[in-house]
């Protein structure tokens, strides 16, 4: 962990080099600013990874700066204050700040909650930027929801956007029963005018044909009769 940009909001300039001495030789690259209106400008140009902020500042408060910081930032804050009292420790997290050091601090502690703060917010981004896969596995059928990718027996199945979605639909729910204006309802964000029905039977026969053609014969949309369909959940092999 090195290179992360931090800056330091502190207007008490031998505070504010202490600081940039301390991260400096940790590998991280400080900016100072040393009132509200210098940190806006630096949080805009450089983007920080982590904002050091202290509570009193010459033209704004920093639970203020904060309020107005979180409209478009989301790095961690790390509050600096000489105040030790629990209810302004409870008014800076509640504003949107991740932690509170008071004044004085000691160099490691200030430290290990910088390191801790970019570890926790690396993990967050990774996991964010990293979407788990979602598979389901049938006898004979392999649904990708994240590439909506489908394979049948073997074989890479074309759905069009709406086959897939309904499909979807029916495997999310498995247990479920939905009518055919349920269907339409939710596949194609309108309200059924009761005569969309055919167009939903249509989309099931279809998907029907592009599936079912294992030679066992597979059912995996059933209809129940006089009520819609629903996923034949009895096949579900893993995941």
């Amino acid at each position: 962990m090195a290179g992360e940009k931090i800056l330091i909001v502190d207007d008490e300039k031998p505070i504010n080099d202490l600081i940039r001495s301390y991260i400096t030789r940790e590998g991280f690259i400080p900016f100072s600013a040393y009132n509200g209106a210098e940190a806006l400008v630096l949080i805009q140009s450089e983007k920080p990874d982590l904002i050091i902020l202290d509570i009193m500042l010459p033209d704004i408060e920093g639970i203020d700066l904060c309020l107005e910081i979180r409209k478009t930032n989301n790095s961690p804050i790390l509050f600096l204050s000489c105040k030790s009292e629990e209810i302004d420790k409870i008014i800076a997290l509640s504003v949107g700040g991740d932690d509170y050091i008071s004044k004085p601090f000691l160099p490691g502690e200030l430290i290990a909650r910088i390191k801790a703060h970019l570890r926790r917010q690396k993990t967050s981004i990774n996991a964010m930027s990293a979407p788990k896969e979602e598979i389901h596995e049938f006898l004979g059928l392999v649904v990708n929801m994240q590439t909506r990718e489908v394979h049948a027996n073997g074989q890479h199945t074309n759905l069009t956007a709406k086959e897939f979605d309904i499909l979807k639909l029916l495997i999310e729910n498995p247990k479920r029963i939905f009518t055919a204006d349920q269907i339409f309802e939710l596949i194609w964000k309108t309200n059924s005018l009761g005569n969309d029905a055919r167009t939903v039977m249509v989309y099931i026969s279809t998907l029907r044909k592009k599936l079912e053609i294992s030679p066992e014969g597979t059912k995996y949309i059933l209809s129940i009769r006089g009520v819609g369909y629903k996923f034949n959940h009895k096949l579900l092999e893993s995941r």
